[in-house]
């Protein structure tokens, strides 16, 4: 019989998302309202849109920032 195991995910501001993107070298191109776009340039061109102003940003949110600006978890740890 196996154990069911739960991971505790943390959760990211997005202060702190838009700090680890520009460490990567994710520069703000623009924002429009709530949400900003950042880009890295290279090949490929990445660009990722981040909502602004959140204390939390959501598990599924976050996990499609990490997939535009194509990094790991990893990143994150601080």
């Amino acid at each position: 019989m196996s154990k069911c195991q739960f991971v505790m995910l943390k959760l990211f501001s997005s202060v702190k998302i838009t700090k680890v993107l520009q460490e990567q070298g994710f520069i703000l191109i623009s924002q429009k309202g709530s949400h900003a776009k950042f880009r890295k340039t290279g090949s490929p061109t990445l660009t990722v849109i981040v909502p602004m102003g959140k204390k939390e940003i959501p598990l599924g949110t976050f996990k499609s920032i990490l997939r535009q600006a194509n990094l790991a978890g990893d990143d994150f740890k601080n």
